[in-house]
């Protein structure tokens, strides 16, 4: 029994130093707010996380769109209301789908991405030189990944939509047959600016910062070998996902939940 709660004692100690280390990592990033030559690798990073995922963004969207018309079509066609196809397929996709898929899908191609190449960076002792030779690896490395993610997540949940919306309009307008006016006046009637599509960016922002703060850690604090980065690029997977879902539940409840 003492064994076993001295085990336990050391893993709650170990998960406390673990968010100081994080907490500490991301102040310091944060701070070291990219100046004029910076932006260079600001850019570069963009480039390397958001435009390289786009592919997968773009046929995810376009796949997750049509089979969400599909599927409301099928439903919404036993009671008549069609035309109700625009307005479901707006609401889940800008309140909930966009920006919690749109994560997902950035976490397992970018946020393991970054892991791995800070890992690779401290394994071949990068890292370290460039302390040796007076660069700071939070500024040079970690802070512009960083930034570059929070502003690639969003713009990625914005494609994410809009692509999402056409594959919609091509399975529901054009393949089934649903009224194009009806479609697109029941969802620009009901979508609001703020309510619908200015929170469900907001999400997009929080797990942005999740994501990218999680990968840039487990990056930075992973152990220096093969089977470290292995195992740091896994938890970024991992952490980010859990994270994602139970923030976004959070999220809801806080934004659209009507408590009597």
């Amino acid at each position: 029994m003492l064994k076993l709660t001295r085990q336990l004692g050391r893993w709650a100690l170990d998960r406390i130093q673990s968010i100081g280390r994080a907490t500490t990592m991301f102040a310091i990033a944060l701070w070291g707010l990219p100046g004029r030559g910076d932006v260079a690798l600001v850019v570069r990073q963009i480039y390397n996380l958001g435009i390289l995922s786009l592919v997968i963004i773009i046929l995810s969207a376009f796949s997750i769109g049509s089979v969400l018309a599909l599927q409301f079509y099928t439903q919404l066609a036993r009671f008549g209301a069609q035309e109700a196809v625009g307005v479901g397929l707006a609401l889940v996709l800008l309140r909930e789908l966009g920006p919690v898929v749109t994560a997902l899908l950035f976490a397992g191609r970018a946020g393991s991405a970054i892991t791995a190449e800070i890992g690779l960076m401290k394994s071949t002792e990068q890292l370290s030189s460039m302390e040796m030779m007076g660069v700071d690896p939070l500024r040079r490395v970690v802070a512009p990944r960083l930034w570059a993610g929070v502003i690639s997540l969003p713009m990625l949940t914005a494609i994410f939509n809009v692509v999402a919306i056409y594959g919609g309009v091509v399975v529901g307008v054009e393949w089934l047959g649903v009224d194009p006016g009806g479609f697109w006046s029941g969802m620009t009637e009901v979508v609001e600016l703020w309510e619908d599509i200015g929170k469900g960016m907001l999400k997009s922002v929080v797990f942005a910062v999740l994501v990218t703060w999680i990968a840039v850690f487990q990056g930075y604090d992973s152990l220096p070998t093969a089977e470290g980065i292995g195992l740091a690029t896994t938890r970024t997977v991992v952490y980010s996902s859990v994270m994602i879902l139970a923030v976004d539940f959070l999220l809801t409840l806080t934004m659209y939940a009507q408590f009597q």
